[in-house]
């Protein structure tokens, strides 16, 4: 763990629980792609760069998830390096309650306010800034998460951040976190007919062919919606659904799954309605779903 493994003349990643880039630049300046999931995990990335002799330039956040800006405060306290994210991501990395508040759908209680859900703050410069490294583009991958992006290096490989699981996790939690199901599949679309020297996904091997993979996340999604539409054959609530989900699927139910599989489900439910497969309806002072 925390091993750095080159893919490119000039990028690294740190294998750890949430993969962690290093673009090399100039060859003494780098940029992190994301900080691991807190300060332990902050000073171990710097133990690295230490060794390496590299000065940190930046830390390039593809999404403000904690497991992926966990690290921001200390590295930024410590070398004073700038982190760069954009839109909705920016504000859940300036302000990181925002995420277990989001999750949970109002002010979440203290079993929600730890270090996996809820990073410490950092100061946020925008993708536009000019010290921003131009040579390194951008590409929105929203779906996970609000507006998660991935990096293409001036060598061609792509840091493709939470767009795709390993088969492993796929397999072991089933229902893997999505906030906006349609957008997910329409960036799976995207990833699927990218190329590249080389892609390294979060949570999943580095590669230089995702295609399969792309085909395996996309074939989850479905599974979980056609298991939705059949749990909704007949008028059934919420609570009903998700204990249905956790059951059927081996999941062990505590606050962070509830959360987190409960917000997920709650995104099917709304892409189902908004394609047409699911209808809503208020019966005694309860939200129902049912399948058309």
């Amino acid at each position: 763990m925390y091993e750095l493994v080159q893919v490119s003349a000039k990028c690294y990643y740190i294998n750890c629980p949430a993969k962690i880039g290093v673009y090399t630049g100039d060859g003494q300046n780098v940029w992190l792609i994301d900080s691991g999931n807190d300060k332990d995990a902050g000073r171990k990335v710097r133990q690295i760069l230490d060794k390496k002799g590299w000065h940190l330039a930046g830390v390039l956040n593809t999404h403000s998830n904690a497991d992926h800006i966990g690290g921001n405060k200390y590295l930024q306290g410590q070398t004073g390096c700038k982190v760069y994210s954009g839109g909705i991501e920016a504000a859940f990395t300036k302000y990181p309650v925002l995420e277990p508040s989001f999750l949970y759908g109002g002010y979440p209680c203290r079993d929600l306010r730890h270090k996996f859900l809820m990073a410490q703050e950092s100061h946020v410069s925008d993708f536009s800034d000019d010290e921003f490294p131009k040579e390194i583009q951008v590409i929105p991958l929203p779906g996970h998460f609000f507006d998660m992006v991935g990096f293409r290096m001036p060598d061609d490989v792509v840091f493709l951040a939470d767009c795709i699981s390993s088969r492993e996790t796929l397999e072991k939690y089933a229902v893997s976190f999505i906030y906006d199901v349609g957008a997910y599949l329409e960036t799976l679309d995207k990833v699927e007919k990218m190329e590249a020297a080389m892609f390294v996904p979060a949570h999943a091997q580095a590669s230089d062919d995702v295609r399969d993979l792309v085909r395996c996340n996309r074939d989850k999604v479905h599974e979980v919606a056609e298991y939705i539409l059949s749990v909704c054959r007949e008028q059934v609530c919420f609570e009903r659904i998700l204990q249905k989900v956790f059951t059927d699927y081996g999941l062990t139910m505590n606050f962070e799954q509830y959360v987190l599989v409960g917000s997920t489900l709650r995104s099917y439910l709304s892409w189902l309605k908004d394609t047409g497969k699911l209808t809503a309806a208020f019966r005694d002072n309860m939200l129902l779903w049912q399948k058309i």
